[in-house]
């Protein structure tokens, strides 16, 4: 799976009804429950052959494993398909959780949104007069930073105009020699700050971690509390999200879970390593919270459902920017009329792991799921934006327009 810390690999989903778009290639505490089977269907669910046969499909090209949980008008659908950790024949658990990478940015942007709610913040506002300690240009509003349309360079390494430009280790041997290293939110956000802007505030979009360690940053300044502590508050606790946490530093996934591999070169030799666990502090509130598919759907359907924020701030949010395609923290695809016309979704993935997460406009019909590395080489231009078109199709479409080519 190709990493999206680096936030450069971005690619087209081509195949079937759904347009063209720009899709994103891919804890401190144990959260009590019951556990279901590994790959458990729910109890009386209605059976979905084409829904397992699209997630077999991601396996069929090299994932290792990969669990989904539908929820629509024939109620709630969860499968796996692949094995739960190579060498093992058991599958993904369906009630696992799993490192939900940029789909953070989602949760974040909902934080911020509902301080500007609250008064507390400016959505148009200079970030400078939040954050002087950082010498900002001026010209940057928080609205830039939840659109990434600031300028400031990804700390995790860049790619813009044509020319890649190398962030703080994030992918091959240097990210897997340094993967348990502990990052300190300032320390990203000064690195980014040394490196030129890419462009001058607001005229022009390139996606940046650092927009949001810089978003976390600034919740913490206005509200005098610990970004994980708010997003505990705000979001986690009044959703029951009890699946969800913000590791900080921790390297471990709590709970059931899939592993998660990375596959890379040593010495021009192809080498596969075991990277479940691994140090999130890199990604802070930019990538790394680690979540369930139950608790994604739930999250995601009461943010579209209009039951986190207020529906100007929530229309803001969904206002895409005209180059990208993003939101502020998410991102808007248009897709045929037998697809339900728009979508709304924020993909997101760490070295090893990947997530998705769809839904209508209104929240009433989500796809959530959860896709693991294994040690394969996939073919992410080519194979992997058929195997996620055939999904959405399924899933949105009703397989209507399947295998048809837009």
């Amino acid at each position: 799976m190709k990493n999206e810390i680096t936030s450069t690999a971005r690619l087209t989903s081509p195949v079937g009804g759904l347009r063209r778009v720009a899709v994103t290639a891919l804890a401190a505490a144990v959260v009590a429950g019951v556990a279901a089977p590994a790959g458990a269907a729910a109890a009386g669910q209605q059976s979905r052959p084409e829904l397992q046969e699209a997630i077999q499909t991601f396996v069929d090209i090299g994932f290792a494993g990969m669990h989904l949980r539908v929820h629509d008008q024939r109620g709630e659908w969860v499968g796996s398909a692949g094995v739960r950790k190579l060498g093992d024949a058991a599958k993904p658990p369906v009630n696992g959780r799993f490192r939900i990478g940029s789909n953070t940015k989602t949760f974040v942007a909902t934080v911020v949104l509902q301080l500007v709610a609250e008064g507390k913040i400016g959505l148009d506002t200079p970030v400078h007069g939040y954050l002087p300690e950082f010498a900002l240009d001026r010209r940057i509003t928080v609205r830039m930073l939840l659109q990434h349309t600031s300028g400031v360079f990804n700390h995790t390494g860049d790619y813009y105009n044509g020319t890649a430009m190398p962030g703080l280790p994030s992918t091959g041997e240097e990210w897997v020699d340094n993967r348990f290293r502990t990052y300190q939110p300032d320390e990203l956000v000064r690195f980014a700050l040394s490196k030129p802007a890419l462009f001058t505030p607001g005229t022009d979009w390139n996606y940046s971690n650092t927009n949001y360690t810089l978003a976390a940053r600034l919740i913490e300044k206005v509200t005098g509390r610990s970004y994980a502590e708010e997003m505990q508050r705000r979001i986690l606790r009044p959703l029951r999200l009890w699946g969800t946490v913000v590791p900080g530093a921790w390297s471990g996934i709590p709970g059931p879970h899939a592993h998660g591999y990375y596959r890379y070169q040593d010495d021009g030799q192809p080498k596969t390593v075991d990277v479940t666990r691994q140090n999130p502090s890199l990604l802070f509130a930019a990538g790394d919270m680690i979540s369930t598919t139950e608790d994604l759907h739930t999250f995601f359907s009461a943010l579209l459902g209009g039951k986190l924020l207020p529906a100007p701030l929530l229309a803001e949010m969904r206002t895409p920017h005209p180059k990208s395609g993003f939101g502020l923290g998410l991102r808007v695809q248009d897709a045929s009329p037998n697809c339900g016309g728009t979508l709304f979704f924020h993909n997101g993935s760490t070295i090893g792991y990947g997530a998705l997460m769809y839904s209508t406009p209104d929240g009433s019909k989500t796809l959530t799921a959860s896709i693991t590395s294994g040690d394969a080489d996939i073919d992410l231009v080519a194979d992997y934006p058929k195997a996620l078109d055939k999904l959405l199709n399924e899933v949105f479409c009703g397989g209507a327009v399947r295998g048809q080519s837009g």
